[in-house]
């Protein structure tokens, strides 16, 4: 297998669960598929879904929840 990175698709602030009082959509060492949403990425009050686009398990998170992020940066990845 082999390592693949999920990128932010926009800048703004990351966040790995859908509410603070909810648990987070994944963890390291869950198994996901290509239309697994793997957190939320809030642009100006505006959440737009962050897909995994490919199946595989999360090896770890690169970005932390809550952690402000750019384009195009690695926020997680996967063994694919």
């Amino acid at each position: 297998m082999a390592i693949q990175q999920i990128f932010s698709p926009l800048p703004g602030i990351f966040y790995r669960k859908p509410a603070p009082d909810k648990p987070a959509y994944k963890s390291d060492g869950d198994t996901i598929t290509q239309d697994d949403t793997i957190g939320l990425i809030e642009v100006m009050k505006s959440f737009n879904e962050v897909k995994a686009g490919t199946s595989g398990k999360i090896v770890r998170f690169l970005a932390e929840n809550e952690e402000a992020v750019m384009a195009g940066q690695p926020i997680a990845e996967i063994d694919v």
